[in-house]
């Protein structure tokens, strides 16, 4: 049976009640109506952002993200440089696409000048754009397209104050406008200390955002931040990516301790098929 699209009414009425269970179960047919049980999950290798820090990247990794605020747009550059220097195999991302903006405008010139100079040293994906952080988010998302480069995720840095749906509905304007952005992390990256939250709030927003932005592909979640038991549970109420697992394979814990395989484990526990995929969202081995 094909479910037909909720009217604003009723997506109103979801996003008001306390019932999460109907609304797990919604958000996990649409899930599985676009992906059945395949869920992917991405392997990060960090690198810092400071000039000349080691760059250490095993070959179990699917991207290379550089990670932390550069100095200035000479540094930004220059580490790029850096990294595709030492012979990084994997998809290379970096930087927050908001950051960028920032250093842009601290010297003048438009940001996709500054995403083209990125892109000619090797740059292949934005690490992140932080909706709420971003000056324009439909030119700004545009303009890394129009660079020659892809955003890995688009996500959210602190939970802005009130009920989410009229952050998704602005998220659902902007893919509707750009329709380039491939995954997005609904759950923040940074605690908003105004706007306290719960897992029961964790899950609600993972299962809303898979309802309300039909247009964006995957429902990512970061394994590093929120770890296995969230990131299980939001599995089952739409979300099927998960993002950030480890590329190191430490057995010091035994086997099943060990990244990977905790990872399958999880997935395989909420009755879903796990694929690895590198940042271009390739499937891998």
């Amino acid at each position: 049976m094909v479910r037909m699209p909720l009217s604003a009414s009723e997506l109103a009425s979801l996003a008001a009640s306390h019932d999460i269970l109907r609304l797990g179960v919604i958000a996990d047919e649409e899930r599985r109506r676009r992906h059945g049980r395949k869920t992917t999950f991405l392997r990060v290798a960090d690198v810092s952002s400071a000039l000349g820090a080691p760059v250490d990247v095993p070959a179990a990794a699917g991207e290379c993200r550089i990670a932390g605020t550069p100095a200035s747009r000479g540094a930004a550059v220059q580490r790029v440089r850096e990294v595709v220097a030492a012979g990084v195999k994997a998809p290379l991302s970096a930087y927050s696409l908001a950051d960028l903006e920032a250093l842009a405008l601290g010297d003048g010139v438009t940001v996709r000048a500054f995403l083209e100079e990125l892109q000619a040293e090797g740059l292949e994906l934005v690490a992140t754009a932080p909706f709420e952080r971003l000056r324009d988010p439909r030119r700004s998302v545009e303009e890394v397209n129009i660079a020659g480069l892809r955003l890995a995720r688009l996500t959210i840095d602190q939970l802005p104050a009130g009920e989410p749906m009229a952050l998704y509905e602005r998220i659902a304007e902007l893919q509707y406008d750009v329709k380039v952005v491939r995954a997005f992390a609904p759950l923040p990256r940074k605690t908003n200390p105004a706007v306290p939250t719960t897992g029961y709030d964790d899950v609600k927003r993972v299962a809303l955002a898979r309802i309300m932005l039909p247009s964006i592909d995957s429902i990512q979640v970061d394994w590093s931040l929120y770890g296995p038991k969230l990131a299980q549970v939001a599995l089952t109420v739409g979300a099927d990516d998960l993002d950030a697992v480890s590329p190191v394979d430490d057995m010091s814990e035994g086997r099943r301790r060990a990244p990977l395989e905790e990872v399958r484990r999880n997935i395989e526990a909420a009755g879903l098929e796990p694929v690895q995929r590198d940042g271009r969202f390739d499937r891998r081995a």
